[in-house]
């Protein structure tokens, strides 16, 4: 599974020491809890812990769990994107408390974990995530040296920036498959070489079943070869700026009016859901697959103690389509097969569009 560009970084930087200090360095502008969960088990698989070891023993301590839950909700109050739904998870939260439903929880990962579910269950938002460490976490944000920027910068050479395949299939049809977005700052020249080796086609695959996301930056980047001009790109994550624009049209680029199919799947999650749902309101492509994970909001970490720290989707971006974004629900696509059938299945909707077109032309 591809990791977000900057929270492979910081793994690399930070060797075993365990993923949530990762969010509390500061280094991510975004908070990605399904990245944060592959970090956090390749990190204490790293460090040689176990799931299950009790860390801290909060059988008896009441007062603790408390504490926690206060300072959960005060950033709730103060950081999250909607206050209404920051209010109702703030009485849930003491609600569940009150009725001792977090009895069950007798050490910190539990804790974290039941807090986590509980906020969950009233935001439906994946990417509200609360999170305890086994090490204290640092008091301040820490730099990002260079000796860990060079070594992502390996790591995506030797995996070739995550594009795993860019190949021309029969009838010119394009075909790239992408298992993340990776950081353009490194991976720029990758994707313009993927990009301009299907200049030439008459239609074009891109393959997001195995996509977790990754770089906003990479997302717009890819979809400005989609369009002629600039266009909005919607994304979740951050506030509204002139960045919010495609840098469309591409010198070059032949691909801005071909036709254009994604493939989904259930996996596919985050910066890669983004892609899907801005070509879709934009009706700029056609989605073949399975509804994909609803993870679209992410936040900014809070340390709430020496253990236990939070992300928040605080961003207010504009969303200008009349259908609410993917968080909770996914995107659904137009075409829905199962994500083992979904290639063969762009690839038959591709020929028979080319061959209609064809027709049309010798009339």
């Amino acid at each position: 599974m591809a990791l977000d560009s900057k929270l492979l970084r910081k793994l690399f930087a930070t060797c075993a020491v365990l993923a949530v200090m990762v969010a509390a360095a500061g280094l991510l502008s975004s908070w990605d809890s399904h990245v944060l969960a592959t970090a956090r088990a390749a990190a204490r698989h790293a460090s040689g812990l176990m799931s299950g070891v009790v860390n801290h023993d909060l059988t008896a301590d009441a007062a603790k769990k408390h504490r926690v839950i206060d300072g959960a909700i005060a950033n709730l109050k103060r950081y999250y994107i909607d206050q209404h739904v920051a209010q109702k998870m703030a009485g849930a939260l003491l609600a569940h408390e009150k009725n001792g439903d977090d009895d069950a929880a007798k050490d910190g990962e539990s804790l974290a974990v039941l807090l986590t579910r509980q906020m969950r269950d009233v935001s439906h938002d994946l990417h509200l995530d609360l999170v305890y460490s086994r090490d204290p976490l640092p008091e301040h944000p820490m730099a990002e040296t260079p000796e860990s920027f060079a070594r992502y910068r390996k790591a995506m050479e030797q995996e070739n920036c995550t594009f795993e395949k860019v190949e021309v299939l029969p009838h010119n049809i394009g075909y790239l498959k992408l298992n993340s977005f990776p950081d353009p700052a490194v991976c720029k020249p990758k994707a313009s070489a993927a990009m301009a080796r299907l200049n030439q086609v008459d239609a074009i695959i891109f393959d997001l079943r195995n996509n977790r996301g990754g770089e906003p930056a990479m997302v717009a980047l890819v979809g400005a070869y989609l369009f002629d001009h600039p266009e909005y790109w919607y994304n979740p994550r951050e506030d509204t700026t002139r960045q919010s624009w495609t840098r469309s049209p591409v010198p070059g680029n032949k691909l801005a009016a071909k036709p254009v199919y994604v493939l989904t799947s259930a996996r596919t999650s985050s910066g890669a859901e983004q892609f899907c749902y801005d070509l879709k309101m934009l009706k700029r492509a056609t989605l073949v697959g399975e509804t994909t994970a609803g993870a679209a909001h992410s936040g900014v970490w809070h340390r709430i103690d020496d253990h236990f720290g939070m992300g928040i989707p605080e961003a207010k971006p504009i969303n200008p389509f009349s259908k609410p974004d993917w968080e909770g629900t996914g995107v659904e696509p137009d075409v829905k097969v199962n994500a083992t059938s979904a290639l063969k299945t762009a690839v038959n909707l591709a020929e028979s569009r080319l061959q209609k077109k064809q027709k049309k032309q010798k009339k």
